[in-house]
């Protein structure tokens, strides 16, 4: 499976971030995960107005978690 892996943070608490994924099947490989990040992470911001995206990136499934 490929990951679109993004860390939000609250707008009024910039230091309290989280970490989410989303899953694409493989078969469409990274490149379509690179393609449809951006529109998968508008909708995700959509409906949390209260957070922003810090980092995303596209990996393969279970890669680990971001960067301290």
């Amino acid at each position: 499976m490929i990951e679109l892996f993004f860390v939000t943070c609250l707008l009024a608490e910039p230091d309290r971030c989280t970490d989410h994924s989303l899953l694409f099947e493989e078969r469409n490989g990274l490149f379509t995960c690179m393609i449809q990040s951006q529109t998968e992470l508008a909708r995700w911001v959509e409906t949390h107005p209260s957070e922003q995206v810090s980092e995303w990136k596209c990996r393969y499934a279970g890669e680990g978690d971001r960067k301290a």
